[in-house]
């Protein structure tokens, strides 16, 4: 079956792409849940750890651990959202932001290696690649939506 196929496809790409994942996490002292956390934010610059959580998937439990970690490491800034003190608001620090620009440049990091296999594309491959998956997306999202999901 054609999405048999298609699956098992996506399924190794990403098998493959956690395996650098989990080599540069561990050669910058992180987890893989704090790499996930600080790659999260980062085009946000903040966000409350429900949203997170949300955005990540990670289990309410690993994520508050992989937060105290970057915490007490300086990497993030966490405060108490005004007017709610059970949320708490998440942001980079100057540090984080640092280590992230590091881990994007590191040689046989995720990012680099990712580069280099995306530069193996023509444009056209690239953007017909982007856009397949954008329809994938779409409509796996829509699905989720008619299910009762919320795919915030």
């Amino acid at each position: 079956m054609r999405s048999v196929q298609l699956m098992r496809s996506f399924w190794n790409v990403q098998k493959n792409m956690m395996r650098f994942i989990q080599k540069t996490a561990t050669e910058n002292g992180l987890s893989v849940p704090q790499y996930s956390i600080l790659v999260a934010i980062a085009p946000h610059k903040e966000m409350t750890q429900k949203n997170l959580g949300e955005i990540t998937f990670l289990p309410k439990s690993t994520l508050s651990q992989a937060v105290d970690g970057l915490v007490k490491a300086g990497w993030l800034h966490r405060q108490q959202v005004e007017g709610n003190r059970r949320e708490m608001q998440l942001s980079l620090s100057e540090e984080g932001e640092t280590l992230l620009k590091t881990i994007h440049l590191q040689e046989g990091g995720i990012h680099q290696v990712f580069q280099s296999a995306v530069e193996t594309l023509t444009n056209r491959q690239y953007e017909g690649l982007l856009e397949s998956h954008q329809q994938i997306a779409t409509y796996l999202e829509a699905q989720a939506i008619e299910q009762g999901e919320d795919t915030k």
